[in-house]
């Protein structure tokens, strides 16, 4: 069995990262991606012509030396490819009512547009180790 996700998309804002008590490095970013939007099963066109879109967004967790380094070389509107593992999460609110969320832990990321850059003037692929 497997779980594996590929996605294709921009990055929807700026990562955010954070560090746990345990000093686990945790980088989350928001990644957009498109497909073509449908009517009664149909693709359509907009108001310009061009083929209907509907984006969705995609909740990405990444770690420790992944995460550093998205934190580091990605901005908002930067084209990534993600791969990874959906991550169902199940807990209950202060008002005792149960939530329940999904995001994509990553286990590569690759950048197929420029971000921020280094002093080596580019962004290598990631994966983590």
């Amino acid at each position: 069995m497997t779980n594996l996700v590929i996605l294709v998309g921009r990055i929807a804002r700026d990562p955010e990262t954070r560090t746990t008590q345990g000093g686990t490095n945790i980088t989350s970013i928001s990644v957009v991606t498109d497909r073509p939007a449908r009517k009664d099963g149909k693709t359509y066109k907009d108001e310009n012509g061009y083929t209907a879109k509907e984006s969705e967004f995609h909740r990405v967790t990444c770690f420790n030396g992944l995460g550093e380094n998205v934190a580091k070389y990605c901005t908002k509107g930067q084209l990534v490819t993600v791969e990874g593992r959906i991550h169902y999460t199940q807990w209950e609110d202060q008002s005792g009512t149960k939530r329940y969320g999904c995001e994509i832990i990553a286990d590569k990321v690759d950048f197929l547009t420029k971000g921020r850059t280094s002093s080596n003037d580019g962004a290598p692929d990631i994966d983590e180790d």
